[in-house]
């Protein structure tokens, strides 16, 4: 469902924000340039009806509130967390806001998501979003330039990121958007099927903080290598699901080559939607919604979203990565271009 314009049309911190429409053959889109995010996202089920399947609110003002998920926002400086907020670049410590528990969190509360980005409307199905970071805005150091293209195709969203910076920095974007198959406003998403194309992932402490080691997923819950239903084993007796209070962890994908490749795939019963997921990254993080509480009666059709009504595959480096020289590097250095591609493509079941 896309949410009416005039309710995103308002003036924040002295730059106009807007909704902007896009459109291909066979979806439709609604991002606003508030935080970057993906309002709605409407694809054909089964029947050819277009489904909206991401979790959004109805007006701008929503996403202001305290508490908010990150439905659908762009996520920077650095996605994921970083312990303690601090981290070393060189012989100089950074301090960042604490804004979960003892950590860092998604670039703080002044991160990426809560910006208003300059929008450009390339054609009907392309958005162009840019916005420049300040050298020490929210901790971080160097002038950051950053773009984002949202684009379109006849069976796909397509997410292009890219970045440069006059001093040496950390970064690591990725996109939040809540995705249900079955269609916004449904109950749960723990009925889908998920596959995700991992040998091992990343072991956390009770803060979500990286234990410095990776685990095989073999034997274990964090086996989707098959398609396996999302929440058939979210509530057994292990550590790391309780650690995380269900899936929040990040996943190793077995291309590390930053080649455009398979990450993940998740198919809904219900709708016949399938959603696969290509990316340049080196992990996804999923997340069960494990926080959702069924509060948000803002939502775009007026229903909650309630515990474990959504899942995210966020594409990214790994969490902590700035304090584990054995991650790959989320480093970006003057004169580098910071460039990641995450794809989420979209078909029926049985046409796969």
């Amino acid at each position: 469902m896309i949410p009416a314009k005039e309710a995103f049309q308002q003036e924040v911190s002295g730059k106009q924000v807007d909704l902007f429409i896009l459109k291909s053959k066979n979806i439709e889109a609604a991002i606003t340039n508030y935080g970057g995010r993906i309002v709605s996202l409407s694809v054909p089920d089964r029947t050819g009806k277009l489904t909206d399947v991401v979790t959004g609110y109805k007006e701008l003002s929503s996403y202001w509130k305290e508490g908010e998920p990150f439905f659908g926002a762009l996520i920077g400086r650095f996605g994921n967390r970083i312990a303690k907020g601090k981290f070393c670049l060189g012989d100089k410590e950074y301090n960042l806001e604490i804004n979960n528990g003892p950590n860092a969190l998604h670039g703080g509360s002044g991160g990426f998501h809560a910006r208003v980005w300059d929008p450009k409307q390339i054609n009907e199905s392309t958005l162009e979003l840019t916005y420049f970071s300040k050298d020490g805005e929210e901790g971080y150091p160097g002038n950051l330039k950053v773009k984002v293209v949202y684009r379109l195709t006849d069976a796909a969203l397509e997410i292009d990121y890219y970045a440069e910076t006059d001093k040496t920095t950390v970064i690591n974007l990725t996109n939040h958007a809540y995705f249900n198959l079955n269609g916004d406003g449904s109950e749960t998403a723990m009925n889908h099927l998920l596959q995700i194309n991992a040998d091992r992932f990343v072991l956390v402490d009770k803060t979500s903080i990286p234990l410095g080691n990776l685990a095989e997923v073999a034997g274990t819950p964090f086996d989707f290598r098959n398609a396996e239903v999302l929440g058939d084993r979210i509530n057994d007796e292990n550590e790391q699901l309780k650690n995380g209070q269900g899936y929040d962890h990040t996943f190793v994908l077995n291309n590390q080559s930053a080649q455009l490749s398979f990450c993940a795939k998740a198919i809904s019963l219900k709708t016949g939607i399938v959603m696969e997921v290509l990316t340049t990254e080196p992990g996804v993080q999923l997340y069960s919604g494990n926080f959702l509480n069924g509060k948000d009666i803002d939502s775009k059709l007026g229903k909650s979203y309630p515990h474990r009504s959504a899942f995210c595959l966020e594409t990214q480096h790994f969490p902590d990565s700035p304090n584990r020289p054995g991650f790959p590097s989320t480093v970006l250095n003057p004169g580098e271009e910071y460039r990641s591609t995450t794809v989420f493509k979209f078909s029926i079941e049985g046409d796969i």
